[in-house]
Parts: structure tokens; sequence; C-alpha cells
């Protein structure tokens, strides 16, 4: 499996994942059996304020992009790992959309969307409720309605287009960053690393993430979900689980470190794919080894690195975001707290898996360096530390929101 260990440092798809996807599957013809574009329509959204582009797809799309305005009021989407059918139906532009292409570029297909000008256009991506298409909603804020063909019937698309388009408050609300789920690692009967004078990782970072609950509940509209509050266990995949069923736009697991080097010093983050050292090995290792204290550990026998690869696939749209956020955390810990700066980098934690969200790690120092440890256990610096992510979580939020490209002119 050496050959995997490849992921792009700056992106979060590359063409060898495309590549490595298809080795998984039994070789390049099995890169084909993923989703596969058959046909390209357009109708009036029911309630006569925008378009839907219907993306008809023979299965369920595993990652898209946000749809992003490029240049010139051409809309970019992107589908990854999908192919386009060799009998494609390309049904005439409708709407504001004046022409669009597709082009299939290193197992991904790039849509583009020339775009009539009008000032108040919004565009959104989302699946369809009752297929497996993709859908592109362009809605026009405070205008006048669209005019609906004269007979709805006799489009394709107009008997099932009043479940195409959520209305335009939901949609803001959907893409919005308003639910930040915060995991203390370990808990209960799982100690997690012991350190210097005895201190356990549990009980230095569930402090931090109390401390940086409340600093992310002063933000307007941030609502914080735990995976827990007091000294309790929670398997690693129901951590994970409580972040989908709450709705989750962030997920953040806080850690400390353990190095039987006394001297190893500074913290690091992490975001899910495949580890490219033994540092990054040996942290992983140690923290998906609490599934011993869980009541199945089976259950993680078949997350391998194959599995690893797919499952980095399947949430490829939400690497480059949490990379970026770990990146945003190193930089407040080593300019703020004054932490050696180890790094972002790239595992298999197991508590990342089943978190469908941008998600990270944090190991915010080590429990076995004697000077760290003090650091570590002391409420100033907990504070420090859950400040310095706080404030990499508001700036992060701050960009997202304004990549939104909901609102173009």
């Amino acid at each position: 499996m050496t050959m995997f260990r490849f992921f792009c440092r700056r992106r979060a798809v590359c063409a060898p994942l495309a590549l490595a996807l298809a080795v998984l599957a039994g070789g390049a013809a099995a890169a084909q059996a993923g989703p596969v574009v058959e046909r390209i329509s357009f109708a009036p959204s029911a309630d006569g304020q925008g378009y839907v582009v219907r993306l008809h797809t023979t299965q369920r799309l595993h990652a898209y992009s946000e749809p992003r305005y490029v240049a010139d009021g051409r809309l970019e989407l992107v589908l990854f790992h999908a192919d386009l059918s060799q009998a494609l139906q390309r049904d005439a532009p409708g709407g504001p959309v004046l022409a669009y292409t597709v082009e299939p570029r290193q197992g991904h297909l790039y849509f583009q969307f020339q775009l009539a000008p009008h000032p108040r256009l919004e565009a959104a991506a989302y699946r369809d409720r009752l297929t497996d298409d993709l859908l592109l909603g362009l809605r026009y804020r405070d205008a006048a309605p669209v005019a609906a063909p004269a007979h709805p019937a006799a489009h394709p698309d107009a008997a099932a287009s009043h479940h195409d388009a959520p209305p335009l408050d939901d949609a803001r609300r959907r893409w919005k960053l308003d639910t930040i789920v915060i995991d203390a690692g370990h808990g209960g009967h799982d100690p997690g690393a012991v350190g210097a004078g005895g201190l356990r990782e549990k009980d230095v970072v569930l402090p931090v993430a109390r401390r940086l609950g409340r600093y992310l509940e002063e933000l307007p509209d941030v609502r914080v979900v735990y995976t827990r509050q007091d000294d309790h266990f929670v398997t690693l995949a129901r951590r994970g689980h409580i972040a989908n069923e709450a709705g989750g736009k962030l997920f953040i697991s806080i850690h400390a470190n353990a190095a039987h080097n006394r001297l190893a010093a500074g913290a690091e983050t992490y975001f899910l794919g495949l580890h490219k050292t033994d540092v990054a090995r040996r942290v992983m290792e140690r923290e998906n080894s609490v599934v011993q204290y869980e009541s199945n550990p089976e259950a993680y026998r078949a997350l391998d690195e194959e599995a690893l690869i797919v499952q980095t696939l399947a949430q490829s749209a939400y690497l480059r975001q949490s990379e970026e956020l770990a990146g945003l955390v190193q930089q407040q810990f080593e300019q703020h707290v004054g932490r050696e700066d180890r790094g972002v980098k790239q595992a298999g934690f197991y508590v990342l898996w089943s978190a469908s969200m941008p998600a990270i790690l944090v190991e915010l120092g080590f429990v076995t360096n004697p000077s760290e440890a003090a650091f570590l256990q002391s409420e100033s610096g907990q504070d420090y530390l859950a400040s310095a992510i706080f404030r990499a979580v508001r700036a992060f939020k701050t960009q997202y929101e304004k990549g939104l490209d909901l609102v173009v002119y």
C-alpha cells in the first residue's frame, strides 16, 4: 500500500486518489463503476423564484464541490469520481443559464454554467430527496417570479419540481457554520496517555473543551454540542454519530500527546488521511488503541488502509476545509501561545471517520514532558490553549462564510 501514501498537501482531492480507488476496485476498468451522469436538464422551481439544473446520475454521488464563480458570470461545479454516459442527453439550457459545458478531468467532472447577469442570484448544490440526482438551485432574491411555462406537464421535470429547491432561508442556514461539535478525548475508564506526575490525558482535554465551548457560545448564531461534558466513556464511533445527529458543521477532537522521549514537545493538528511519517503513525495507533476499552473492538477491524482511502475519497469535499482549519490552529498555537509547531498532519484516526463534516484532531502538547505537563494542567495554560483554538475557529468561520458564493453580484 505504499503507493497510496500521497495525499495532496494543498488540495483536497488529486489525481492519484482516483487511481488509488481504481486499484482498490480491481483495476482501471473498475474506476468507471462509480456514478455516471446520464442527462442534464433544466426546469423552473416550483415557487417561480429560480431554476433548477438536474444532473441525472445512475447512483448517489459520494462528494461534490460547493458551486463557485470562476469568471465572467461562469459558475463551476465539480462532481468527484464521476463519469459521463456515452449516450449523455444534454437538454437546452433554461432560465438564467445561457450555456454550459462539462469536461471530464482526472476522474472528476467539471461543469461550468454561463449565467445571465442578475444583481441578486444565489446558487446552491444539494441532493434530491427522492432520487440519486444532484440538483443545482439558482434562485433570485427580491425579484419578480420567473414565469412558469404555459404547460408545465410538457416539461420532463416539471412534475418533480415541487421537491427540487429548498426555500432560500433554509439553503442559507444549511451552509452557515452554526453548529460546532467539541469532542474531549478519552474519559471514564479510558484515561488516555498518562505522563509526568501521573497527569492523565482525559483530565487535561475536558477542561480545555469546556473552555473552548464557552468561548464559541459567545459567537452569534453558534450552537455548541459536546460529545461528553463529564468524566464518562464514549465510543469512538459514537462521537462521530453524535456530531452527525446534531447537524454539526465542524468537529474538533481534543487530545494530548505522549512519547518515550521526555523532551518531546509541541502541538500538532491532524485531519483524516493516510499517515506520511512514523511519528504520525505512532500517534494514530496510540489514539486508536482506545478501542480496547469498548465492548466490541472487532467492529473496527475492517477499518484498514484500503477502507481509509475509500472513506477519505467519500469525504473529499471536507478535506481542504479540515486542512485549512488545522493550519489556523497551529498558527494560533505558535504565534499566541508560544507552542512549538509540530505541523499539520494526516492520519487515520477512528474518531474522525464517521464525522461527515470538516473535522480535526488537536494534540495540545505532551503530558510526558514535565514542563509541558505543568502547562497543560494549569488553568492559565488551558485557557491559552482553548482561546487559541477559539480564535482559529472564529477566523475559519469568517473565511468559510465569506466564501460560500451564495450572493454573486
